[in-house]
């Protein structure tokens, strides 16, 4: 079973080509998150998880949505992530998380999908984005050829500052840069309320007719990214740049 998370559509999307390859189920984990549906989920193939990086860890939205559900069946559990440029020492923390959750850790892969996280980067144009994406297939497909065949996927040599990414940034990284404080509308909002729906904390709410956030935030970058006027800015950071969404 093939389960994801996604804000901006790049796990989806590797999520749902992997399914169509080993032919295995594929969940949208966002209602469940959204809902609080933490009901048991059995499988009696692995389990595969794909998910965008957060500071070089899982998110930690999909971590605890995973800590308060139970898993039946098959304990194998790949890890497949997307990330900008690399996924740091992830794998340490999964499998420790992996002891905690009785999982049998079979690997994380990384997937280089085109940058999203626009509070703090540039998202790619989309003939650059497009690009990105069709060289992420082969990636793919080399997973895919492990996850058929039972195999473990390979870990490669962690770097000192990968180490560091995973760990004391990471940590840091929450505290002092993921707030909603900084998002606000511009005129050109219809009060569609559609920023309301993509948001899988529920902190984005129409107040007047127009968005207001609360201090419940992943800065999954769903609801500044699927405006469909573009209305939503965060700070400075976001003025003038593309939003984005996987363009395949």
């Amino acid at each position: 079973m093939v389960l994801y998370y996604t804000g901006t559509g790049n796990s989806e999307y590797v999520a749902k080509k992997i399914s169509v390859q080993i032919e295995d189920e594929v969940i949208n984990l966002f209602d469940k998150i959204k809902e609080h549906d933490y009901s048991e989920i059995h499988s009696d193939r692995p389990f595969v998880i794909v998910y965008p990086t957060y500071a070089w860890q899982m998110p930690r939205i999909l971590r605890d949505f995973i800590q308060k559900t139970t898993f039946k069946g098959n304990k194998c559990t790949y890890f497949v992530t997307t990330c900008g440029d690399s996924m740091g020492n992830m794998p340490k923390y999964l499998r420790e998380f992996c002891e905690q959750k009785a999982f049998t850790y079979m690997g994380c892969a990384g997937v280089v999908m085109p940058e999203n996280y626009i509070a703090m980067f540039n998202a790619p144009k989309r003939e650059e984005a497009i690009k990105i994406v069709k060289n992420a297939d082969l990636v793919i497909k080399n997973i895919v050829d492990v996850i058929k065949h039972n195999g473990t996927i390979p870990e490669k040599k962690v770097s000192t500052f990968a180490k560091i990414s995973s760990g004391m940034i990471n940590t840091l990284f929450y505290p002092l840069f993921v707030s909603a404080k900084k998002f606000y509308v511009t005129d050109t909002c219809i009060g569609c309320g559609k920023c309301t729906k993509v948001c899988p904390l529920n902190n984005v709410s129409l107040k007047n007719g127009k968005p207001v956030w609360g201090d419940q935030c992943t800065h999954c970058m769903s609801c500044i990214c699927k405006c469909p006027k573009e209305a939503i800015e965060y700070g400075n950071k976001s003025k003038g740049k593309p939003r984005y969404q996987c363009p395949l």
